[in-house]
């Protein structure tokens, strides 16, 4: 049996990329990610040593809430990679409204609450989200191209 490769399309590839981007988001939040950030207190607007004084476990907490976020971040950039090397590179629509949806609520509402808090991080999460809109973006481009190759009007 012969078996014909096809390459992926540019907005899979894409999608792909920003999916190995949340796993390793996944895994700074799990394994490198301190409780408390510099930006973190200078939001709160305490000092280290007033909130540990106040609340002697909260570091602790946010350790292990940060690694479960992580957790969450990583698997879904391992879904997010299988579907773009599955469904999103066939161009199915239901894989397109699910990656907007999930796009939507994960990296694009993480990055606009980086810019309302004024992280430090901000920058690089909008470079992540960039690289998902891109993604959704060509999609629809490639879903037009190939309709209008078949003579749709897709």
């Amino acid at each position: 049996m012969t078996q014909h490769h096809r390459s992926s399309p540019l907005s899979a590839i894409l999608l792909a990329v920003f999916g190995v981007a949340l796993v390793f988001i996944g895994a700074f939040f799990m394994f490198l990610r301190p409780p408390l950030l510099p930006e973190d207190m200078r939001f709160i607007g305490v000092s280290l040593e007033q909130l540990q004084a106040a609340l002697p476990r909260m570091a602790s907490w946010l350790l292990r809430v940060f690694q479960v976020l992580g957790g969450y971040a990583a698997a879904s950039g391992i879904l997010t990679v299988t579907i773009a090397a599955t469904s999103f590179r066939r161009h199915e629509r239901m894989a397109f409204v699910s990656v907007l949806a999930a796009g939507v609520a994960s990296i694009g509402w993480m990055a606009v609450v980086n810019f309302i808090i004024g992280s430090d991080f901000r920058w690089a999460l909008l470079a992540v989200a960039v690289l998902w809109a891109a993604s959704v973006c060509i999609f629809v481009v490639e879903l037009r191209q190939a309709a209008a190759r078949a003579g749709g009007t897709g």
